[in-house]
């Protein structure tokens, strides 16, 4: 298990008290007008974010990008940030950068967990979409769901992109240690193993190098700040980089 990670997990034990209060309140973050999700209609371009309130107008040239969809919960919709602090909006910065024709769709929502984000797969593969990015987990673990529930609904998930010949990056994420050993252990197990039996590219731990660090994260504790944020896009990029690449040739 990293390093960070350990930081993070005894950061979460001492606010096990806390925990009940801070899902309500995430909760309320994803279901307020702000931050509604709205399934895109006919003019709904491929920019579009799950997170913003409105999106400017994209030009031709742009909707006419393949999509890479970034499916997560509110670490992914980047809670406490403006929408262009978040990773996926980061993401896009590298995309263009490269010169990779590709728009990033950010379909992250705060306090899904994975049977959430299974439950709006359907809108959230509406179009061109080339690949899949799947950041979920983190609301399972603080409410302590079953692990074969999380294994279930990230194959489930994976399953139905790979049968529209979606390309999958999937990202890992960690339990508390207040949950017990096992638990723990069977949760982070997760991951590498539907990784490894969809044959699909891993994201170790999406908050490497950020969790724990309190310089890098906002009172919570637990979301990135603008700087956090822009390290777990290069955890992403990192693997993404030669994938998007091959899908653009």
């Amino acid at each position: 298990m990293p390093s960070s990670s350990a930081s993070w997990l005894c950061l979460m034990r001492s606010r096990l008290a806390a925990i009940v209060c801070a899902l309500v309140a995430v909760a309320a973050c994803g279901s307020s007008p702000e931050r509604r999700v709205e399934a895109p209609s006919g003019g709904t371009s491929a920019g579009t974010t799950a997170t913003a309130t409105a999106a400017p107008a994209q030009t031709a040239t742009a909707a006419a990008r393949p999509r890479l969809v970034v499916l997560g919960d509110s670490l992914t919709a980047g809670l406490g940030l403006p929408p262009e602090q978040a990773y996926p909006a980061l993401l896009q910065q590298s995309i263009d950068a490269e010169g990779l024709r590709f728009e990033v769709v950010n379909a992250g929502v705060s306090g899904d967990t994975s049977a959430g984000g299974l439950s709006r797969l359907d809108w959230a593969l509406d179009g061109d979409v080339r690949v899949l990015v799947i950041a979920l987990g983190g609301n399972d673990a603080l409410r302590a769901l079953p692990t074969e529930e999380l294994r279930q609904n990230l194959s489930t998930i994976i399953e139905r992109a790979q049968a529209r010949h979606i390309t999958v990056v999937l990202a890992g994420m960690e339990a508390p240690r207040n949950f017990g050993h096992d638990y723990v252990v069977k949760f982070h197990q997760v991951y590498p193993d539907v990784a490894h039996k969809y044959n699909v590219a891993l994201v170790p731990f999406l908050l490497q190098d950020v969790a724990g660090i309190a310089a890098l994260n906002q009172r919570d504790g637990i979301h990135p700040t603008q700087e956090g944020a822009k390290i777990v896009a290069k955890n992403v990029w990192s693997v993404l980089e030669p994938i998007v690449a091959a899908a653009h040739s």
